[in-house]
């Protein structure tokens, strides 16, 4: 996409709970700022356009000279998570109206007595059956006819609702009956939010394509309205930037794409960290990474191998499956808010419950009484009370110290500096576990890996965790506490297409796979002409989701790219494919049969329309301070020690020896006896396992 005519200035926001994130590109001076304001969750809309506007007045910059706009945001996941959606109805084929609720024949709670139903999201009531019948083959055994048509539009009406998940069996193979549906409502309730399966997610496995279908007409009601606030706020300032929405996978799209499919926003902040990890592997020359994200509610993990962030097929969100491409994050509730405990039998616990902001851990003075990470860690005073975001926030040691006395000191016969250490011990175990859960289940072994931690909390605790793990590197990036907007910044329009046709990986089927092939690329070639990307700025990338024969689960390969003047799916590339598939399941589950035969489910095309991006940061020579900016005493290892503090802007290439503390303006790096740590000329801080 051309960048001559735009604006100069570019801005990532990634909106949280607490605080919104921005991260500001002027290609003029080639500056990159970093800026946080509050969130303003009554209406995101209102914070996004505070924080523009300061950073405006911040960078020197008009709001005209804005050019990009790249919104990542939570507001698709609140509203499932806090269920403020649409009324909607299901229409499906007649006799599988209960698919929906019924899902998989397995049980999460193995051992619960009582265990929960799965969540429904549209009572029996409002799934509506039509008769239709769509063969396994593809072939219509039975149209939708008018008068079933017109009967369905009645029943809606009797429904009052807001919006129509239409799922029919088999219409992965053939779209005609639903998409005849879908023309008849837009056409006779234009009004109506109406969501069909085929062109959200033509895939096989009717429950997960039904709940996909179901999230994403309940959520279009929901991020239309936000998306309508957002440009009559723009309009009446004078913002006109290209507008780009952030999606599960990493990539962006347009905000008509967004208001069609906002169930690809559902992992749209963390998805950025993800991105932000795999440029610092690049720019690090570094291609296996962890990168771990602990703010005051959840800590996030995810992973980047040879240089690529792990991508899946399905998640999951509040118990609700998701069949649609989105980057692979493990999260746990251990953040700065996470609270401690102690359970029955003198059990120590700490999360998942978290205090929040408000009233937020002890040491915040806004009325909270249980301690929390951040007050074990100001209670060790790793934490500098006067300092807390940049020295806008003061923090009561007092008030840290008297709740973790009460709440596990004391029940635990402990002092405040053990049960201090205790919660963050407890924690430190926890992250440990997660990283190993997100590394191990993929036959990964975490010593190949170099940690990036971000997120506010995260720097406090990185180098224990990494000890934890076995994990002997870490990189603390510059702007930590933004870095989901810094991978934001960089992410380029993303389109992901899908056919699912159950195949044997053998010559006899090539060439339906490649008829298959040619079509995604077709049609992925036109989505990229439509977003007015230029031919050259145009990528498509083909991969195949595989299985032996009688696995009922399947792994994602990808395809070579194809040799210049060949086709772009031929024997060449199946046996390409065949041979990753047996490489990915020997890494996986440690064996492969390679005898056996193999299975194509689905071919997958993943169309990427490259965005001008920010030019790298200039190297520069950084002149290191011949002295710390301070020392405090620190309790480390069972006692209470002298440390030096430095401040990150006073480190040059020259190693810094710990146990020491690194301080800026949102975030405290604690270097813990045995490691060293120095900063490169990108900015980024390294710290090394020396002993």
């Amino acid at each position: 996409m051309s960048a001559s005519t735009t604006p100069p200035v570019r801005i990532a926001v990634d909106i949280g709970g607490t605080f919104t994130d921005l991260q500001i590109y002027d290609e003029r001076t080639r500056s990159l700022v970093s800026l946080k304001t509050p969130t303003t969750p009554e209406d995101p809309s209102l914070g996004l356009l505070t924080g523009i506007k300061e950073a405006a007045a911040k960078g020197g910059f008009t709001l005209a000279d804005v050019g990009y706009l790249l919104h990542g945001t939570t507001i698709a996941t609140n509203a499932v998570l806090e269920r403020k959606l649409a009324r909607g109805a299901l229409v499906t084929t007649a006799r599988f109206e209960d698919v929906a609720e019924i899902g998989r024949h397995y049980r999460r709670e193995v051992y619960a007595l009582n265990p929960k139903a799965p969540p429904s999201l549209i009572p029996r009531d409002r799934r509506l059956g039509i008769k239709e019948r769509t063969r396994s083959d593809g072939s219509i055994d039975i149209p939708v006819m008018a008068e079933a048509l017109d009967a369905l539009v009645a029943k809606l009406d009797a429904l009052d609702v807001q919006a129509v998940a239409v799922c029919l069996i088999n219409a992965y193979r053939n779209a005609e009956n639903e998409q005849r549906i879908g023309e008849h409502l837009a056409k006779v309730r234009p009004r109506l939010a109406v969501s069909c399966s085929s062109a959200l997610n033509g895939e096989i496995r009717e429950f997960e394509r039904t709940s996909t279908t179901i999230l994403n007409a309940l959520l279009m009601p929901v991020i239309d309205s936000y998306l309508g606030k957002l440009d009559r706020r723009m309009k009446e300032e004078g913002l006109k930037p290209h507008l780009f929405l952030v999606q599960s996978n990493g990539g962006v799209c347009s905000p008509e794409k967004a208001g069609q499919e906002p169930v690809r926003l559902l992992l749209s902040g963390p998805s950025g960290g993800s991105a932000a990890c795999a440029l610092l592997g690049k720019l690090l020359n570094e291609p296996n990474l962890v990168g771990v994200d602990m703010g005051g509610t959840s800590f996030d993990v995810s992973v980047v191998r040879d240089g690529k962030v792990n991508l899946v097929t399905q998640g999951e969100i509040d118990g609700l499956p998701v069949r649609l491409p989105m980057v692979e994050i493990n999260t746990i509730g251990a953040g700065g808010g996470s609270i401690a405990k102690v359970r029955a039998g003198g059990r120590l616990t700490v999360g998942p419950e978290s205090a929040g902001s408000r009233p937020g851990p002890a040491c915040y003075g806004r009325g909270g009484t249980e301690p929390a990470v951040t007050d074990a860690n100001i209670a060790l005073a790793r934490l500098d009370g006067e300092g807390f975001l940049g020295g806008g926030m003061r923090l009561d040691r007092d008030a840290a110290t008297k709740a973790i006395a009460t709440h596990v000191g004391g029940p635990l016969k402990l002092g405040v500096e053990a049960a201090a250490e205790g919660i963050l011990a407890v924690t430190n175990a926890s992250l440990g576990a997660a990283i190993r859960l997100s590394l191990f289940e993929k036959g990964l072994d975490p010593r190949d890996f170099v940690m990036v931690a971000f997120g506010g909390a995260a720097g406090l605790h990185a180098v224990a965790v990494a000890d934890e793990v076995g994990i002997r590197r870490v990189v603390f990036p510059e702007s930590a506490s933004t870095l989901s907007a810094f991978g934001i910044l960089h992410s380029n329009l993303t389109h992901d297409l899908v056919r699912s046709q159950l195949l044997q990986a053998t010559s006899a089927d090539l060439p339906q796979l490649a008829e298959m092939a040619k079509s995604l690329l077709a049609e992925g070639k036109a989505r990229l002409d439509t977003d007015a990307v230029r031919p050259e700025d145009q990528v498509i990338e083909l991969a195949a989701d595989m299985r032996y024969k009688g696995q009922a689960f399947e792994l994602t390969v990808t395809a070579p790219p194809p040799a210049k003047g060949k086709p772009p799916f031929d024997q060449t590339t199946l046996d390409a494919l065949i041979e990753g598939f047996h490489a990915l399941h020997e890494q996986r589950f440690s064996y492969a049969n390679r005898g056996s035969p193999v299975e194509i489910v689905t071919l997958r095309a993943s169309a990427i329309g490259k965005l001008a991006q920010p030019e790298p940061k200039t190297l520069q020579r950084f002149t290191q301070a011949p002295q710390p900016k301070t020392s405090r005493k620190i309790f480390l290892a069972g006692a209470w020690t002298d440390v030096p503090v430095w401040n990150r802007d006073d480190l040059g290439a020259t190693p810094i020896i710990g146990p020491a503390v690194v301080e800026e303006a949102y975030t405290t790096v604690l270097l813990e006896a045995g490691w060293t740590c120095h900063r490169l000329a990108t900015g980024h801080l390294i710290a090394e396992r020396t002993a």
